[in-house]
């Protein structure tokens, strides 16, 4: 493709990962026509609506699935290393655009707010003890406090410890520089922001059909106005698929090698809410526990203190729900309509190989709230029932694909990059952490499919983000004088 000539890009989806991915194209080839398809009359409708995921600014200060202890009884701290740099270059991105007008008031999108690592039984406290010992010496866990002390955790999360008479023992380590992220309102925010941008085009309602590979090499997109009900046709250079649970569809469309053999398992969150202000003053934190035996990651029970416009409430969960949609407003046949030839063994080999987690899902289904708050009251003792609703979150589709070291039906967990040899199409597929890394996450998209754009716009990408091409794990320095920089840019002091 010719390198000089402004490119059309077509974004699917209006949550996190394409108002990102745009925000972040509009810089650096600000010649380039964007135009963005959401299904939906908004933003940020789905998983990335804040009343559909937990808000919690993921930097591995807490989240126990980050550090897995090994068989030898080591603790493995580099996917917690690798977490907290991208937290680190999200907050950078966020900074830039706070600086630059692009969006305004971070206030209504990040906040500090401690996070807390909190567990129970011998097992689990040697292992939490072992995750300190592990990270408190590293720069970026600096500050990180431990405690076995039960007086201690009082000062730390008062809601959690009054009233508890187990004399099973328990643990929690802190870590002050943790963040509260309302990712509806960010999205909003760069939303609004590329609307206004002048080779920018955003059209909500509007839902994508289907994609046809042109003999010039360019995609044709076929687009339903749904106020309308014309049929529109548009042509891109490239396509951004950031369409959340409904990627996989999206991706299986364009008929490249690479969306064969691939499918999703939707899982709905679930999640008990407070907004007894008595209640909610008593717990000022975001406090994450360990997965029970033989579950994935998912299931990390945690209870976090949420900022939601100028409301606040307490959550907590998850608990899981199945069902055959891939989006909260999707369709019952979603499921049944990305099973093809090319995924039908995949899927069949997930379901063989992955009997607990469904075990666990149906455990999940059939339970009614007193078994709900059964499970929050081993976090608050005396959570009384009439001050806690259940509500639905949103969903979560698992990629689920063949790999060499894992064979068939290997379910991923996590944000997957998907892209076709040519680097015409790229997909975002999966969940968290993807709001909190999408900034990574498009880094990575623009590195492995613009190669050749690269070195034009790497003096742009380092004006965004001042540690591009640096380590923030091995220099502590540089980690340093950028989170002073990003606290200050953000309001985070």
């Amino acid at each position: 493709m010719d390198n000089t000539e402004p490119k059309r890009i077509i974004l699917i989806g209006a949550g996190i990962l394409s108002s990102t991915f745009g925000s972040f194209l509009k810089n650096i080839e600000p010649d380039w026509n964007i135009k963005l398809f959401e299904r939906l009359d908004q933003p940020a409708i789905e998983s990335s609506n804040e009343r559909n995921n937990a808000g919690t600014g993921h930097a591995a200060l807490c989240e126990l699935n980050y550090t897995v202890e090994q068989e030898d009884g080591s603790i493995d701290i580099e996917k917690a290393k690798e977490i907290n740099e991208q937290f680190e270059v999200s907050k950078q991105f966020w900074s830039y655009l706070v600086k630059n007008e692009e969006i305004q008031n971070p206030e209504e999108f990040i906040r500090p707010l401690p996070h807390i690592s909190f567990v129970q039984g011998a097992d689990n406290v040697n292992f939490l003890r072992k995750r300190y010992e592990a990270l408190s010496p590293l720069p970026m866990f600096e500050g990180m406090e431990y405690t076995e002390d039960l007086n201690e955790m009082e000062k730390w999360i008062p809601l959690m410890t009054k009233g508890r008479t187990s004399e099973e023992p328990v643990a929690a380590s802190k870590m002050d520089t943790g963040t509260d992220v309302n990712f509806g309102e960010l999205t909003r925010k760069m939303m609004k922001s590329i609307s206004e941008h002048d080779n920018a085009e955003v059209h909500y309602n509007h839902e994508v059909l289907d994609f046809e590979r042109r003999r010039d090499g360019k995609w044709g997109v076929k687009v339903r106005n749904l106020e309308t009900d014309k049929v529109e046709y548009h042509v891109a250079d490239y396509l951004f698929i950031g369409a959340g649970g409904n990627a996989i569809p999206m991706l299986q469309k364009t008929k490249i090698p690479e969306s064969k053999n691939l499918g999703g398992f939707p899982i709905s969150g679930a999640f008990l809410v407070c907004t007894n202000p008595e209640v909610v003053k008593q717990h000022g934190a975001k406090v994450y526990g360990k997965e029970p035996p033989n579950t994935p990651p998912m299931t990390v029970p945690h209870l976090d203190r949420r900022y939601i416009q100028g409301d606040q409430s307490l959550l907590f969960g998850p608990f899981a729900a199945i069902g055959p949609k891939f989006l909260k407003n999707g369709s019952n046949l979603d499921l049944f309509k990305s099973i093809n030839p090319s995924n039908i063994l995949t899927m069949l080999s997930a379901g063989v190989k992955n009997v607990p987690l469904v075990k666990y899902s149906i455990q999940q289904v059939m339970m009614d709230k007193a078994d709900r708050m059964k499970e929050l009251r081993k976090f608050v003792p005396e959570a009384k029932d009439e001050d806690w609703d259940l509500i639905i979150a949103g969903k979560r589709v698992q990629v689920i694909k063949d790999t060499e070291e894992y064979g068939k039906g290997f379910i991923q967990f996590g944000t997957e990059v998907v892209h076709s040899e040519d680097n015409s199409v790229m997909a975002m597929l999966g969940e968290s952490p993807g709001a909190s890394t999408s900034v990574s996450v498009s880094l990575e998209v623009f590195e492995k499919n613009f190669p050749q754009y690269m070195e034009k716009w790497e003096p742009k990408i380092k004006e965004m983000i001042p540690s591009y091409g640096r380590s923030l794990i091995e220099d502590s320095d540089l980690l340093k004088e950028i989170r002073e920089q990003t606290a200050q840019g953000l309001d985070l002091e």
